[in-house]
Parts: structure tokens; C-alpha cells; sequence
């Protein structure tokens, strides 16, 4: 007996999910980035400064951070919000390398419906989060694994963090000045910083979607959405294993998932029933 909703003018397969060539477009140039600064950074001569090769290991760890999150959006189908920080809810603090379990391919997020739960790591995931840990050394499990980068906020944290540790204010700036980034500085002293945000995220996907050259040909994103690789995954597991197996790994009810995809269940009817029509015109039948 409720009022019906307002109708938004979308339909279930309107929203942006990105596709096979686009995830793969995307993942494919993330990887060529990770590849180029790693050899950047390891093959420096001996005789290289200790802030340029400071440079050089920020500019690998940056690259494989986007790898990551690129990764776990395309392929785990966990919403970002589940994945990264919100700072309007304390309890979405971002996953740690505590909430991973690489070798039994799993995530523990903080789901939508407000439960902490286990989400799959599949096969492709592995291996960028296991090199970007490596690259990485996180001083503590606690760590964030997609910490922010952001230059502004690692200073003040730092500067805040060593103040609390007793550190004098020139102390403090003779021990900045031994770092080309904040964030080598927080590594070392053990300073944990924020994770990213839902904005955060946004943010890099319109860089990586714009310096990759992705072609995109949609009404409201003009890049690779967050929210378009968890679609996107949605649709690949649908048309593979039907609505119940995709409910599972979305973590949404199978009439949700029904009601979202519906576009697929349509496009398969309409296939039915062309080979019907076919098959009546044909006289087999």
C-alpha cells in the first residue's frame, strides 16, 4: 500500500559497469605503470642520493597502490565504501593488512548492512596486493592498505605524531628534511596514516581512466566509476552462474540482483524467442 518510488528515469542496466575491454584496458596499463617504476627504482645506479632514490621507491609505491585498488575494484565486486574510509562513519576506518588473508584468498569489510563478513579474493588479486605488500613493508598489520598519499595531510600527521613523542620542532624539521615524502617518513617511524576516501578513489580512477586513454561512452561518467567495476563484475557473474551464485559474491538478495540485472534475463528472453519464432518458421516443432 505504499506510494510507489519516484521514477529517476534510470532502467537496472543504465548505470556504468565497465566492460571486458575496459577492465582489461585499464588493468593491462596499471601493470605496465608498476612494471616501469619497480625497474625505475631497482635498477638506480650505486651512486644514486639517498632522496632520489627515496623518489624513486615513492613513485613504485604510489603505482602499486593504484595497481591494487584497481584490481580489488575490478574483480572482488566489494561496494567502495565497504573497502576504503569514510570520514563521516568511524567504523568504515579502510581495510588493514590485518583484514587480509592472502593465502587464504579472503577480505574482511564492513558490509552495507552494517556486519563485519568475508569477502573473496580472487586469483587476480593476489598478486599486485602480495607485490604491493612487499614493496610496501607495512611496520605493523594495522597499517591501511590503500593509505593516502596526500602530501598536506602526512605532514601534519607526522609533525603531530613526533610532537606527541616528545620530538622538538627542529628536531622534527632536520628529520623531514631526511625524506623526499612524508609518507617514507611514516613507514619508518611507524606513523600510521589514513586510508583513502570514496572520494579518494574517484579521484585516481579519473586520473588512470584519462592517462590510460580508456574509452568511455557514458551519460553521467566520463571515466571508470568505482561503482562500474562491481557492475561490471555483477554482469560477468550473472551471464556465467546465473542470479543466486552472483547474489552470493555481491552480497546483495538474489531479487535485488534479479531487479538490477534484469536487462540480462531480457536479452536472454529475447534470444528464446527469436529461436522459438525461428523454429516455428522453419516447421520444427
Amino acid at each position: 500500500m505504499a506510494p510507489l518510488p519516484e521514477d529517476d528515469g534510470r532502467k537496472p542496466g543504465d548505470q556504468q559497469a565497465w566492460t571486458s575491454e575496459q577492465r582489461h584496458a585499464l588493468t593491462r596499463y596499471v601493470d605496465e605503470r608498476v612494471r616501469d617504476a619497480v625497474e625505475a627504482y631497482t635498477t638506480l645506479p650505486e651512486d644514486t642520493g639517498p632522496l632520489d632514490k627515496q623518489r624513486a621507491r615513492y613513485a613504485a609505491l604510489k603505482a602499486a597502490r593504484d595497481r591494487a585498488l584497481v584490481f580489488v575494484l575490478a574483480y572482488t565486486a566489494v561496494r567502495v565504501g565497504e573497502l576504503l574510509r569514510d570520514p563521516n562513519d568511524p567504523r568504515r576506518r579502510g581495510v588493514r593488512w590485518e583484514d587480509l588473508s592472502l593465502d587464504d584468498g579472503s577480505m574482511d569489510v564492513y558490509r552495507k548492512k552494517q556486519q563485519w563478513d568475508a569477502a573473496s579474493l580472487p586469483d587476480p588479486v593476489i598478486s599486485p596486493l602480495r607485490s604491493y605488500r612487499q614493496l610496501m613493508d607495512p611496520p605493523t598489520e594495522r597499517w591501511p592498505v590503500f593509505p593516502t598519499f596526500d602530501q598536506r595531510t602526512l605532514a601534519g600527521l607526522v609533525q603531530e605524531e613526533l610532537a606527541e613523542r616528545g620530538e622538538h620542532p627542529e628536531a622534527i624539521a632536520e628529520r623531514r628534511d631526511e625524506y623526499a615524502r612524508d609518507l617514507l617518513l611514516a613507514l619508518d617511524e611507524d606513523i600510521r596514516p589514513p586510508s583513502i576516501t570514496t572520494d579518494g578513489a574517484r579521484s585516481i580512477l579519473q586520473r588512470l581512466s584519462k592517462t590510460a586513454e580508456i574509452d568511455i561512452d557514458h551519460p553521467k561518467h566520463d571515466y571508470l566509476a568505482p561503482h562500474g567495476g562491481r557492475r561490471g563484475m555483477g554482469e560477468v557473474l550473472v551471464r556465467a552462474f546465473g542470479y543466486t551464485v552472483a547474489a552470493r559474491y555481491l552480497d546483495n538478495s538474489e531479487e535485488m540482483v534479479r531487479e538490477r540485472y534484469s536487462h540480462i534475463e531480457a536479452g536472454e528472453l529475447g534470444d528464446v524467442a527469436t529461436e522459438a519464432l525461428e523454429n516455428v518458421d522453419n516447421g520444427i516443432g
